[in-house]
């Protein structure tokens, strides 16, 4: 008779290495996987030494408690060209923010405190590795599907006239903020990003400045601040989208400019070059983007990327727009767009610019 614990055992198609002790039984026992177990750092540094591209581990278990040497081990990690393709996940027993701000520094793919739910574990771990054999191929990718998706005549000839009409009659007022951007604080006019937008095809993304210069490199100590980060019930559990109440990094001129979404406004340009659409799902960053690719989420992608959408005429800036609402909104959009849904959106869309909330 088949033993029922090994049946309802979450299954990891990868080769696990794990470095370590206070966990060391917890891996043993719970996984059903191909897991390689050490606890001394000169084994694990020889073993890492000898690998070669036919041996190599998929991921890679390091615990951060009575390990002194954790972070030094991920920098020699990363600094061999042979191994800097591996999947690099710390596992804690103690809540450390200190450790967690070193982790982001040197961009682990995850970081757990023990105890944590075991199958959400293991399904991030499976996504990870399938998300490293596609990453390669994201470009390929986004010209398969961009195949599939056409924008309309109609909508495409409306996004060129309105859009170039908006530049012309709004040009005074770009030159007046770039000038008080410029003013307020060091750094460039216009903040480009790299977003995903329809098909999953990647294009550079025009905003007005409203954070400080340093603003990216600050992402690590405001995490807890992260709207998304709490909503699901699982612990460690990771939030797909990410929005800050309160953002420090926002400037006082900034604030303004998102209360009033001038800050949008350089959008404009997007969609009148084709990027985007005046009415559409949010394009969205990478780090984004990169977790909404199972079925369930990616029909947000098979729309066009917009300027506005369901999303800021229905609840933007408040408290209660769950993630899980916010991609239902957007894979209903991409289901149903026409031009009577476009007209709809963008006649709601200049009550819902002034946000009652800083977010």
């Amino acid at each position: 008779m088949m033993n029922t614990s090994t049946i309802n055992r979450p299954q990891i198609n990868a080769k696990i290495v794990h470095f370590g002790k206070l966990l060391k039984s917890v891996i043993s026992e719970e996984f059903d996987a191909n897991v390689e177990q050490m606890d001394d750092p000169e084994d694990f540094k020889r073993y890492l030494d000898q690998q070669s591209l036919l041996t190599l581990p998929d991921i890679i278990l390091i615990e951060v408690d009575d390990n002194k040497n954790c972070f030094d081990q991920i920098r020699e990690i990363k600094k061999n060209p042979l191994l800097q393709g591996l999947i690099i996940v710390l596992l804690g027993i103690k809540e450390d923010k200190n450790w967690r701000r070193q982790a982001l520094d040197l961009k682990v793919n995850d970081y757990y405190t023990y105890p944590f739910p075991l199958e959400d574990f293991c399904e991030r771990l499976n996504f990870l590795v399938k998300f490293k054999l596609i990453k390669p191929k994201l470009m390929e990718l986004a010209q398969q599907v961009e195949v599939e998706y056409q924008t309309p005549f109609a909508k495409r000839a409306f996004d060129v006239v309105a859009s170039g009409i908006a530049l012309l009659l709004l040009f005074p007022l770009f030159i007046v903020v770039a000038i008080l951007v410029r003013l307020e604080s060091k750094g460039p006019v216009i903040y480009k990003s790299k977003r995903v937008g329809a098909g999953y095809r990647i294009f550079d993304f025009y905003k007005f400045r409203s954070m400080r210069s340093d603003a990216d490199k600050m992402l690590d100590s405001i995490a807890d601040l992260n709207q998304y980060a709490n909503e699901s019930d699982k612990k460690n559990s990771k939030a797909a989208f990410v929005k800050f109440k309160d953002d420090p990094r926002i400037t006082k001129l900034g604030a303004f400019l998102r209360k009033t979404s001038i800050d949008e406004l350089p959008q404009l340009i997007n969609v009148f070059i084709g990027d985007m659409s005046l009415v559409g799902n949010r394009p969205l960053p990478l780090y984004e983007a990169e977790q909404l690719t199972t079925n369930e989420w990616s029909t947000r992608f098979l729309g066009p990327a917009g300027l506005t959408g369901l999303w800021q005429i229905s609840k933007r800036g408040k408290k209660d727009m769950s993630e899980t609402e916010r991609k239902e909104l957007d894979n209903y959009y991409a289901d149903n767009y026409s031009i009577l849904l476009d007209l709809k959106i963008i006649l709601k869309t200049i009550p819902a610019l002034i946000q009652k909330e800083e977010v």
